[in-house]
């Protein structure tokens, strides 16, 4: 980081397991992103459901981190949340300070999505939908808006988690979304005021 740098963003890519949230992390950060991954073994096999993540070999067990560098002045850090829930406790820390957030979604598995907006919407944290490809059937925007009961002015995106352009403009439209939150008082209307520290 350049030492002119003085302002750092952090954003927290939330979801189920095996969304896709390290490999969006690992895909637009400018460093070698830190993760805390482990290999998964049998032990595990009874309390993760692997049925729908079939060759996922390791897991993230506290949390990824990536960088992105914006101007001279400012930063965005990336911090990507384990997705099983035996790590939930630690997502109330991640968020706290943070700008906004993205949801990954896998649309195959998208009741794995509600604890994160459950918990994003009791922090009062501006958040996106990003509905990542694993190449199975593409299912209508309408309808998984519908399924997690999405607010109309959440914004909903597909992606590649695989893609540092797709992962860009994820984090673009979290940034956009953001800016026009805090623009209209009115849109956080009843929402708990967020801290930034």
């Amino acid at each position: 980081m350049g030492a002119t740098a003085d302002q750092g963003f952090k954003i927290v890519v939330v979801g189920g397991f095996g969304v896709g949230k390290t490999t969006l992390v690992r895909s637009v950060s400018e460093i070698r992103p830190l993760n805390t991954e482990e290999t998964m073994t049998q032990a595990g096999e009874a309390i993760d459901d692997t049925a729908q993540v079939r060759g996922k070999s390791a897991t993230t067990v506290a949390f990824d981190f990536g960088r992105i560098t914006l101007d001279a002045r400012n930063v965005l850090y990336l911090f990507g949340a384990p997705g099983q829930e035996r790590f939930w406790f630690l997502w109330d820390r991640l968020f706290t300070g943070t700008l906004g957030a993205v949801v990954l979604v896998d649309t195959r598995r998208i009741d794995d999505s509600w604890y994160a907006i459950d918990r994003l919407e009791h922090h009062g944290t501006p958040f996106i939908v990003a509905c990542n490809d694993f190449g199975g059937p593409v299912r209508a925007g309408a309808d998984v808006r519908e399924a997690l009961d999405l607010d109309p002015h959440v914004p909903l995106v597909d992606c590649d988690a695989r893609s540092r352009e797709s992962g860009k403009q994820v984090l673009i439209t979290l940034v956009q979304h953001v800016k026009n939150r805090y623009a209209d008082p009115s849109a956080r209307a009843g929402q708990p005021r967020q801290e930034f520290v």
